[in-house]
């Protein structure tokens, strides 16, 4: 029985150098990628979002159940199933719907 090691295959320094370059492209690309991603996070997070009217009157009785808005109106779903459609601007009701059950 012989305790010989098996022989090592010789490694080519051009397949090395080969080897290395495509490791350091891959992490550049991997540290680009990050970096546009925490950009695009920052930029797409940092949205003030919609400006919302600072009070709405509702009428007697009503309790708003859902919200919503568009250019130049604001719409409040309350429960006792009616929507009503404010003006942005001077905050009047403009129209109320009655929902039919």
């Amino acid at each position: 029985m012989e305790n010989s090691p098996e022989p090592q295959p010789e490694i080519d320094p051009a397949m090395i150098r080969y080897l290395r370059l495509l490791v350091t492209i891959l992490t550049g690309t991997m540290i680009a990628g990050l970096l546009v991603i925490i950009f695009l996070f920052v930029t797409r997070f940092s949205n003030t979002g919609p400006e919302l009217p600072g009070t709405i009157t509702l009428p007697d009785g009503a309790s708003a159940a859902a919200f919503t808005q568009g250019n130049g109106w604001y719409a409040v779903v309350t429960d006792d199933d009616r929507i009503l459609i404010y003006d942005r601007d001077s905050g009047a009701l403009r129209q109320t719907i009655t929902i039919e059950k």
